[in-house]
């Protein structure tokens, strides 16, 4: 039978409103835990070379001459980064791990979950593990996959409260307000510990380009060989962590068809077509396997190169305020790398509050004739507009300094050409929204992965990212992005009185103006209203 998920209302980034609905507080009782249950240890593939995967990876290295044991290929189109989540699931003989801060209901997931289900019946073990925080409402019904053998679910740092609304679950967690502001955040989705890919996306309709209304501009890394050892072993140790609780312990199948009674089915989704799907992907198996004709990863181009993990630690989220900034996290690092910079960043951060201490090293960068450009969203492509407003007040302070500021358009010229493509089920009335987090340092290094640069991903949730060494994939992704500044996004400036200037898009038809660009006059005074009393830690 099939999953019947359901299409859920756009919420990407609920937690960046959470201070709003503090003020309900005295409203809501306390609701507490059940404890874990059995939480038996487990961990990845030990020898991936055993599996067509590995063999493959091993295969592909050898006939490139790599000198280094990883190789990369960045996802930057949405048909082709679902068609890879689909082909390593088809692909995958024995593991599949994924971890995720958020898996949306709808038409796009149940398609991966369904073939995901086909692969814990032909022998695959499939673990998931998800952030607690959106598992609600329609979304709550992704968990119905683990009452399927072969097939694990965990919630990390779940909360107490009702799945029937975000509303619900908020209020009655409010007894432990920190914890509801820490979340997982990590994304990465590794099949028998050969292949893995990370970056940007969560999965849903709006992440591959198939919602009508919004779609994402994002981007992932494929990775294989050496380094995939390490992300599937930071993956382990969230899953084998204290606050990793099994949803059986949380959630039974019973209140999971409770819920779904009051929700609408949706059709699954058609799987992506051919022609996507075999770009990404091998195939080595007989001419009579039936996925022979969509999984050729000997045609894929892969860039061999030394890189790192950065991954914050799950402990993280269990550690106190005074503890957790102990200045080794994953944005930590980051700033650590951005010091290092001799001629020029490029950062793509689709929630952009630099803080103190960025503030301060940007100024010693430009000090040292460091160019650095940033692209962001404008207040129109923003999801959560209240992020916004720890953006805006850094802005003067940024362009005084020299920092480059451009602010992508909500409506995009090409949705088809822009990197990260919003995907063909966007068309030109979809509204576009940033979601790549990138980072380029001197066209030498290339950092993709799920942390943006502000306050709450330093300080808050956990994140994960690849540094990849290699000026050829920094220089190209340079290439790819640097045209969407011009043609995509508005140019900040200062005006001679102090003032901003948004210089439009070339090209784009729109007007230059002095004030945040296609948005209404009540959104703007809203945000300056709330920007009093909205801390950046919790933008």
């Amino acid at each position: 039978m099939p999953l019947h998920l359901r299409r859920p209302v756009l919420s990407t980034a609920p937690w960046r409103w959470l201070g709003l609905l503090l003020l309900a507080a005295w409203l809501a009782g306390c609701a507490s835990l059940p404890p874990p249950g059995e939480r038996p240890v487990s961990t990845a593939l030990a020898d991936p070379q055993d599996t067509r995967l590995g063999q493959l990876v091993l295969a592909r290295q050898a006939a490139d001459g790599a000198h280094h044991p990883s190789g990369f290929r960045l996802l930057v189109n949405a048909q082709l980064a679902y068609a890879g989540r689909l082909a390593l699931i088809e692909a995958a003989q024995q593991t599949l791990d994924l971890q995720y801060y958020a898996i949306h209901a709808d038409s796009s997931t149940e398609r991966l979950l369904e073939a995901m289900r086909d692969a814990a019946r032909r022998g695959v073990r499939i673990r998931i593990l998800l952030d607690d925080f959106n598992t609600v409402g329609p979304d709550a019904q992704v968990l119905r996959l683990a009452h399927e053998p072969g097939v694990q679910i965990r919630l990390f740092n779940p909360l107490p409260g009702s799945r029937h609304s975000l509303v619900g679950r908020v209020l009655g967690s409010l007894g432990e307000i920190s914890r509801l502001q820490q979340r997982m955040h990590n994304k990465l989705f590794i099949a028998d510990n050969a292949i893995g890919i990370t970056g940007g996306r969560n999965l849903g309709d709006t992440y591959f380009g198939e919602s009508a209304d919004s779609n994402f501009v994002d981007v992932d890394v494929l990775a294989a060989g050496a380094i995939v050892r390490d992300l599937s072993a930071s993956f382990d140790s969230y899953w084998n962590n204290q606050l990793a609780y099994p949803v059986q312990a949380l959630v039974s199948r019973a209140e999971l068809d409770a819920l779904q009674a009051t929700e609408p089915a949706t059709p699954a989704a058609p799987p992506p077509p051919a022609s996507a799907t075999a770009t990404v992907l091998p195939d080595t198996a007989p001419a009579a396997d039936p996925l022979a004709a969509r999984l050729e990863l000997q045609k894929i181009t892969l860039t061999w190169a030394p890189a790192i993990m950065l991954a914050d630690k799950p402990d993280k989220i269990a550690a106190a305020d005074e503890e957790a900034d102990r200045e080794d996290t994953l944005v930590d690092g980051l700033l650590n790398l951005m010091a290092q910079a001799r001629r020029d960043l490029l950062i793509i951060s689709p929630y952009f509050v630099p803080g103190s201490r960025m503030m301060a090293l940007f100024a010693d960068l430009r000090a040292r004739g460091v160019r650095i450009r940033v692209l962001t969203n404008s207040l129109a492509s923003n999801d959560a507009p209240a992020a916004h407003v720890g953006y805006a007040r850094y802005r003067t302070a940024l362009l005084r300094m020299g920092v480059e500021l451009y602010e992508m358009r909500s409506e995009l010229p090409n949705p088809h050409r822009a990197f990260g493509s919003s995907g063909s089920g966007a068309g030109s009335s979809s509204r576009a929204m940033l979601h790549a987090k990138l980072l380029i340092q001197d066209t030498r290094l290339l950092v993709v992965g799920s942390m943006n640069l502000d306050l709450r991903s330093q300080l808050q949730n956990t994140e994960i990212a690849l540094l990849i060494r290699s000026p050829a994939m920094a220089r190209d992704t340079a290439a790819l992005i640097e045209p969407h500044l011009l043609d995509s996004a508005y140019r900040v400036e200062l005006r001679p009185d102090g003032g901003l200037l948004w210089h439009a898009p070339l090209g784009s038809g729109a007007p230059d103006t002095t004030h945040e660009p296609d948005t209404s006059l009540g959104l703007r005074l809203m945000l300056r209203l709330i920007a009093p009393f909205a801390p950046d830690e919790l933008l």
